[in-house]
């Protein structure tokens, strides 16, 4: 793609990098941005202001402006139960169910070896230190039901089965494939209720 701007080649060259963007819609979003000056300049700041006050959690990594998030700081959350899940997308999704009042820890991605991820690259070790202080009853799984995710999933129960706590998955009402992210509320939060063991699973 020829550009009449070495600067808005690097635009677009920075908006294509997000996911599910190509050239030619960061192109088209570079021109609504050159006729919108005033929401440039308005998601300039924001992004700016994203970028240098949000930080992650000290204790599940979900985002915050502060050091732990409003869900770990909230005294009505049940503290010995933890949702295990890919990112912070889902526990959005979760949240939005009204059906899930514990903790959550965010993984940050799924081991995926054909991408170079492996569990080092994930936030593992913290939540095994975290599990090994014996408060924690119940460990929930709700990752993408994918082979990535199902990886994951018995990558860390080999980890914690050891520990003594409940650890259940999330019901099938997650079709294979999907991101909880795009599950409907009404299935996702009956998934959550329908939990059940993690072991039985492998026995399937």
């Amino acid at each position: 793609m020829n550009f009449s701007s070495s600067i808005i080649k690097n635009v677009v060259e920075a908006i294509s990098n997000f996911p599910g963007i190509g050239q030619k819609t960061a192109l088209r979003l570079v021109i609504y941005l050159l006729r919108n000056k005033k929401n440039a300049y308005k998601i300039s700041n924001t992004i700016k202001e994203l970028v240098d006050k949000i930080n992650y959690c000290s204790i599940c990594f979900n985002i915050t402006e502060f050091k732990y998030c409003e869900i770990c700081q909230d005294p009505k959350r049940d503290k010995h139960t933890i949702c295990i899940v890919e990112d912070i997308s889902d526990i959005m999704a979760i949240e939005n169910t009204m059906q899930y009042k514990g903790q959550y820890h965010v993984l940050g991605g799924l081991i995926s070896p054909i991408d170079g991820i492996g569990p080092s690259n994930l936030n593992i070790e913290p939540l095994i230190n975290k599990l090994s202080n014996g408060n924690i009853k119940e460990v929930i799984f709700a990752l993408c039901a994918s082979m990535e995710g199902e990886t994951t999933n018995y990558y860390i129960f080999k980890k914690i089965k050891h520990i003594g706590c409940e650890i259940t998955t999330i019901s099938k009402g997650i079709s294979i494939g999907s991101e909880l992210e795009y599950a409907d509320q009404i299935t996702l939060g009956r998934a959550l209720i329908n939990r059940y063991s993690f072991e039985n699973t492998l026995k399937e």
